[in-house]
């Protein structure tokens, strides 16, 4: 799942609205917490110059999840 996750994310991602949908979805649609925190991982690499404020917004709930 989280690679179908990441295939998605990269497709989607020149549009910010339809990028932040998808990756809401995507963090729901995840079980385990480590998975969480490799999406948020890949995610940071990947995107966070074009969509930090995003990612930041989108991953808080997951911080509290994992506890840190």
């Amino acid at each position: 799942m989280l690679e179908y996750i990441k295939k998605i994310l990269s497709k989607v991602s020149f549009d910010p609205e339809l990028f932040e949908k998808e990756l809401k979805k995507g963090i729901k649609s995840l079980i385990q917490p480590q998975d969480i925190l490799r999406l948020q991982r890949w995610c940071y690499q990947r995107f966070s110059r074009n969509y930090g404020s995003i990612l930041a917004r989108s991953f808080i709930p997951s911080k509290r999840l994992l506890g840190s």
